[in-house]
């Protein structure tokens, strides 16, 4: 029976293109902000560009916190991307204004402490061992990040049991996380070719 996956249409994020992205793995793809569809759905997607507040505000104004959260309770399959992936985390710092996140991840997203900002373009990630997400992906594998603001606080995460992801940028921070049905990803992995391909193919083999 084939997998269906939920794109959350929030009003953020690359929907038609995470749609693409997710469909070329085979299975049954919909964009769409119905709460219960997503909350049904095999593996559920969360995308997310620009501010990390005005993302928070469109999954509070659709009241989507609560079926996230009521997902990873069950063991339910989340894929977060970009600002899809920083608002699982306890709160986003962004020019001095903290916001309140989904609070599923331990830790604080704020910008990174770098030369140049943002960080854009392609860069190789640190997978740890016994990931699922990047099983099967080389080291050496470059990803398509474009973003200002992180993860940094490693420690916190790997204590937390998380499988952590990591990249540099003047410092390292989480490319990609793994804690129980909770997979995200900093960088774009519809933007990312073959090496995206894979970690969707990879996700949607663990619905």
């Amino acid at each position: 029976m084939t997998k269906r996956v939920v794109v959350l249409d929030y009003g953020s994020g690359n929907l038609r293109s995470a749609e693409r992205a997710v469909a070329r793995t085979g299975v049954d793809v919909t964009v769409t902000s119905d709460l219960r569809a997503a909350a049904e759905a095999d593996g559920l997607m969360v995308p997310g560009v620009g501010a990390y507040a005005a993302c928070m505000a469109g999954i509070d104004e659709l009241g989507a916190g609560p079926m996230i959260a009521e997902r990873v309770a069950a063991g339910r399959p989340v894929l977060g991307v970009c600002v899809g992936m920083q608002i699982f985390f306890e709160s986003g710092v962004e020019h001095g204004v903290e916001t309140k996140g989904l609070g599923l991840l331990p830790g604080v997203v704020s910008k990174l402490s770098a030369e140049r900002i943002p960080h854009m373009g392609w860069n190789t990630v640190d997978i740890p061992d016994k990931s699922e997400l990047l099983a099967g992906i080389k080291p050496g594998t470059r990803f398509y990040f474009v973003h200002s603001y992180a993860a940094s606080d490693l420690d916190v995460l790997t204590g937390a049991g998380a499988k952590v992801t990591t990249a540099s940028h003047d410092e390292p921070f989480a490319a990609a996380v793994e804690l129980g049905p909770i997979a995200v990803a900093q960088f774009h992995p519809e933007k990312s070719a073959d090496a995206g391909y894979a970690l969707l193919r990879n996700w949607v083999a663990g619905l």
